[in-house]
């Protein structure tokens, strides 16, 4: 599988990626909260460093980042099935990716971390979604898709004060047309 590179995942994959940093950050504050004392110094104040690649931070970003794993259990195990489920986007076999999302989800079986049980349904529930990312003939060029956003929006304003919903609509479904006339020709 290639190597990716901090940053380099596609829009997509953000969504889901932020929902997965929320529940760490939940994690985060909920241990915040169990802890008293001197205890607390390890886990105040390290929000964006727990949350960032580890490639993103400066050298005391890293050690900042292995003392508080160090000082922490829950909040290691969090932050290493956080690392482990941005492997899922390397796959390129459905079945593959399924196999890696169960294993996942099986190391979360005795962990006791609420907010990843939840960030799980949340990715079974948009299963399909993902899945259909790993078959090639899904991938579209990111430069396609805005390409065809800007001439949307273009339309749109072109239309301003129209009403008709469908002549606008079939505006759009057209706008493409003399591109994919030309390149049949």
């Amino acid at each position: 599988m290639p190597e990716r590179t901090p940053g380099s995942y596609p829009l997509r994959q953000v969504h889901i990626l932020r929902h997965l940093n929320e529940a760490l950050d939940k994690i985060r504050k909920s241990e915040y909260a169990r802890l008293s004392g001197k205890d607390r110094r390890f886990v105040k104040g390290q929000q964006y460093t727990l949350l960032s690649h580890r490639e993103n931070l400066t050298t005391e970003g890293r050690h900042a980042l292995i003392t508080l794993l160090a000082a922490n259990k829950r909040i290691n195990t969090a932050y290493v099935l956080k690392e482990a489920f941005g492997r899922l986007w390397d796959y390129r076999h459905e079945a593959w990716a399924r196999k890696f999302l169960d294993n996942w989800k099986a190391s979360l079986k005795w962990q006791r971390l609420k907010p990843y049980e939840k960030f799980a349904k949340m990715i079974e529930r948009h299963w399909d979604g993902i899945a259909a990312f790993c078959k090639p003939e899904n991938k579209v060029s990111l430069g396609f898709v805005e390409g065809l956003n800007n001439k949307i929006r273009v339309i749109q304003r072109r239309a301003y004060g129209l009403r008709d919903e469908e002549y606008l609509r079939l505006k759009v479904l057209t706008c493409m047309l003399p591109d994919i006339l030309l390149k049949s020709a």
